[in-house]
């Protein structure tokens, strides 16, 4: 899954150098709404390979992004890639640390994800949302190469490498704005999720029969309990 602007920013820093001969795996790899497959390919691999939670194009294997390491072993790629998934996984933590432990060291990470003010997605399930600020914290453990703005919709665009001497961090009680929950959380749980969806169904329901002053309204209300997303 990828975004126009998420295929740009991936075109636009990778280069032959981090691709050439390399171990490359992709993270969600399912071809939705556009795939980076053939621009890296183009960059000559030794190996590419694709890994999501269903069948479809792009997808060469079934395989939780959790269970890259018990799945492939440790520091078993020199590059990995993940665009628009990231908002979507439940237990961020696990997958972060599954992307670190899986590169080599001098490996490359590119991630793309959404940030606060990009609407609710669910595919299946939508959860967080990630800011320059979050980026910063969550890979201090990284060199950080480049940081930017999605330039077209609310999101965040990272590139980091895995230094040679690596220690990887604690992020154990790092909150991350949660757009089921309406602010920063350590988790979200089946109870959120249940009255999220109650929320969600009553919301949808209002919006189709209230005047369009009361849908703006009603549009604008969980702003009141988001953090700043700095």
């Amino acid at each position: 899954m990828c975004s126009e602007s998420a295929i740009k920013f991936v075109q636009s820093c990778l280069t032959e150098e981090d691709v050439r001969g390399k171990q490359v795996l992709e993270a969600g790899s399912l071809d939705v709404n556009g795939s980076l497959r053939s621009f890296v390919i183009g960059l000559y691999p030794l190996d590419y390979t694709g890994i999501d939670l269903v069948e479809g194009p792009g997808v060469d294997e079934i395989c939780d992004a959790e269970q890259i390491v018990a799945r492939f072993g440790p520091e078993s790629f020199d590059l990995i890639i993940s665009t628009e998934m990231l908002e979507h996984v439940r237990n961020w933590r696990s997958v972060v640390s599954a992307f670190k432990n899986a590169i080599r060291p001098n490996g490359t990470l590119l991630i793309t994800t959404r940030s606060r003010g990009f609407g609710y997605h669910a595919f299946p399930h939508d959860f967080w949302r990630y800011s320059v600020r979050d980026m910063k914290i969550i890979f201090s453990d990284m060199i950080i190469e480049s940081i930017q703005k999605d330039p077209e919709a609310p999101g965040i665009f990272v590139k980091a490498r895995k230094p040679p001497s690596w220690a990887e961090n604690d992020l154990t009680f790092y909150k991350l704005h949660s757009v089921v929950k309406f602010q920063r959380a350590l988790a979200v749980t089946n109870v959120d999720l249940r009255i999220f969806d109650i929320y969600w169904k009553i919301r949808n329901s209002l919006l189709k029969v209230c005047p369009r002053r009361l849908r703006s309204a009603l549009r604008g209300f969980r702003n009141r309990f988001t953090d700043d997303g700095s």
